[in-house]
C-alpha cells in the first residue's frame, strides 16, 4: 500500500513579477514630461491608424455589436462609426481597426510589438466610465499608455515569446488588463488578481502569425487581446479570484507549461522608457524590421531616375539586415496575401525600388499583381550584419539598420544606401512629428469634412486643453453620426 499526504492546499503569495506590476499601475507618478509628449502624439498617431484602417472592408466586415443594431447605454464609442458598444466589444473594435494595416507604433526587443495596441482597451473603458458620469479625462488615458507601454515594453526587453511559440499580443493582453484594472476601480490585490488571469487565459496565446504555410494573419488579434482583457478586469470586479503562482507553479505554471521552465529576465525597472523611446511608423506602412530598407530602396528609386534608367535595369540587391528581419520577414515564394506582402522585405523593398513609394493600397491584391514586382524579389539576397543585430538590443541605440547594395545589368555597382535609424525614432523624433501630423491629417481626411478636420486638429495641438478634456468629448470629434 502506498501512502499519500495529499497536495498542499495552502494559497502560496502572488509571484513576484505580478506584485511588481500591480505596484507600478497603483504607486508609481509619471513625471516626465517627454513622456507625456510622446503619449500626445502616440494618442493622435494611433486614432488616426483606425481611421485607416477602416478604409477597408474587410476591416468593417467584423466590427459592430455581436447582434445587429444593439446600442448599449452609456456604451463605448467606436471612433470612425456610429457603433456605441459594451466596453469588452468597445476594446475588440478599437483594437481590431489600429492594428488591422499595422501602422501603429512599434517596439523592437527580444520580442516584439506594437504598444499602442493597449488603447483599443484603454480608451472602451475610458470612454464607457465618462459616458457615466465619471471625471476621465485625456491625461488619465495618457497616463495609462504610458503605463501600459511600459508593462508591455520592458517584459518584451529581455524576454522572446515568439521563440516559444507566443504571440506577442499576450502582453497587449497582461498589460492593458493591468491598467484598466485600476480604472475601474479595482485595489492593488485585486489587480494582482487580474494579472495572473490575463497570464492564465491561455486561448488567445499561441497564434501562428508569423508561421510558414499557415495562411493569413489574425489582423483582429490586438482587439481579441484588449477585449479579454477588459473583460478579465471586469470578472474580478464581479468577485473572481486570481491565481497567485501562476507564473511559478511546478508543473502547471506558465514558466513550465509555455516559457520552456525559464522565469523572465528584467533589464529596468517600470518607470516611463518604453513610451519615450518607441517608434512611430510614419513615412511607411512597413513591418518595422524594414522600415530603413523601404527608406533607402526610395534612394535607390531616385537614384536611377536621375541615371535615366529604372528597376528592369537591376541585376541583383544585397540587403544587410539584422538577425530579426532575417527571420521573421525574409520570405521566398509566392505572397498570398495583404498580410504575406507587408512582412517580406524583399517584397517592400522591390515595390518601393519600383514606384518610389509604399502606401496602405501598396499590399492589395491588384498592386501584388504587376510582375515586377516578383521579378525584382527574385534578384534579391538578404544577409545578416552582426553590427545591425547588436545595436538593434542597445539600451542607448536601439537601431533597426538596413543597407542595400546594388548591381545593375550593365556591372555598375551603385553606392550602398545605408539607413540606421528610422524617422520614427526617438533619435529623428524632430524629423518626425511634423510628418507624423501629416500622416493624421491625411488619415482624418477620409473620413470629416474641413470644418470637422480643423476642430479635431485645433483639439489635438491645444496640449494643455487636450489634457482636461472629458475622454467623451474627445471620442465624440471622431464619432459618425
Amino acid at each position: 500500500m502506498s501512502v499519500s499526504h495529499g497536495e498542499d492546499a495552502h494559497r502560496p503569495p502572488p509571484d513576484q513579477e505580478i506584485q511588481d506590476i500591480a505596484d507600478y499601475v497603483h504607486n508609481y507618478k509619471i513625471e516626465s514630461d517627454l513622456a507625456y509628449e510622446t503619449a500626445r502624439l502616440c494618442l493622435i498617431d494611433t486614432i488616426g491608424c483606425g481611421l485607416e484602417g477602416l478604409r477597408f472592408p474587410e476591416c468593417r466586415s467584423i466590427l459592430g455589436p455581436i447582434v445587429p443594431g444593439t446600442v448599449v447605454p452609456n456604451g463605448t464609442k467606436v471612433p470612425g462609426t456610429n457603433y456605441q458598444l459594451d466596453p469588452v466589444r468597445g476594446a475588440f473594435n478599437i483594437g481590431t481597426i489600429i492594428r488591422w494595416l499595422d501602422f501603429n507604433d512599434c517596439w523592437l526587443a527580444a520580442e516584439w510589438g506594437h504598444p499602442s495596441d493597449n488603447l483599443g482597451a484603454i480608451l472602451a473603458v475610458a470612454d464607457h466610465l465618462a459616458r457615466q458620469g465619471q471625471p476621465v479625462t485625456v491625461k488619465d488615458i495618457l497616463e495609462a499608455m504610458i503605463k501600459a507601454h511600459e508593462i508591455q515594453g520592458c517584459l518584451a526587453l529581455e524576454n522572446s515569446f515568439n521563440r516559444v511559440g507566443l504571440d506577442h499580443v499576450l502582453l497587449v493582453k497582461v498589460a492593458s488588463a493591468a491598467v484598466v484594472s485600476k480604472m475601474i476601480g479595482l485595489s492593488q490585490e485585486q489587480t494582482v488578481d487580474v494579472i495572473s488571469q490575463a497570464f492564465v487565459d491561455g486561448q488567445s496565446l499561441r497564434t501562428y502569425r508569423h508561421a510558414p504555410n499557415t495562411g493569413p494573419r489574425k489582423s483582429w488579434a490586438a482587439g481579441d487581446a484588449c477585449s479579454r482583457a477588459v473583460n478579465i478586469a471586469y470578472l474580478v470586479k464581479q468577485g473572481q479570484v486570481g491565481l497567485p503562482s501562476v507564473l511559478t507553479a511546478k508543473t502547471w505554471g506558465f514558466y513550465d507549461v509555455l516559457f520552456k521552465g525559464k522565469p523572465f529576465v528584467f533589464q529596468r525597472p517600470y518607470g516611463s522608457y518604453v513610451m519615450e523611446n518607441v517608434l512611430f511608423k510614419i513615412s511607411f506602412p512597413a513591418e518595422f524590421h524594414a522600415q530603413t530598407a523601404v527608406e533607402a530602396s526610395v534612394t535607390i528609386y531616385n537614384k536611377l531616375k536621375e541615371m535615366g534608367k529604372s528597376s528592369d535595369d537591376i541585376k541583383s540587391v544585397r540587403i544587410r539586415t539584422q538577425e530579426a528581419a532575417m527571420r521573421i520577414i525574409n520570405k521566398k515564394g509566392p505572397l498570398h496575401n495583404f498580410a504575406d506582402r507587408d512582412h517580406d522585405i524583399n517584397y517592400m523593398s522591390a515595390y518601393a525600388m519600383i514606384y518610389g513609394n509604399l502606401h496602405s493600397e501598396s499590399y492589395v491584391d491588384e498592386a501584388a499583381r504587376d510582375p515586377r514586382i516578383d521579378a525584382l524579389r527574385a534578384k534579391i539576397t538578404c544577409v545578416e550584419d552582426a553590427r545591425f543585430s547588436a545595436e538593434y538590443h542597445h539600451p542607448d541605440k536601439r537601431s533597426i539598420g538596413n543597407a542595400l547594395l546594388v548591381t545593375l545589368n550593365d556591372g555598375t555597382q551603385l553606392d550602398e544606401v545605408e539607413v540606421e535609424y528610422p524617422v520614427g525614432h526617438r533619435r529623428r523624433r524632430d524629423e518626425g512629428t511634423p510628418l507624423l501630423m501629416q500622416k493624421f491629417v491625411r488619415h482624418v481626411g477620409w473620413h470629416f469634412d474641413e470644418g470637422q478636420q480643423k476642430k479635431i486638429l485645433d483639439t489635438v495641438n491645444d496640449v494643455q486643453g487636450l489634457w482636461k478634456m472629458p475622454v467623451d468629448r474627445f471620442t465624440d470629434l471622431f464619432v459618425k453620426a
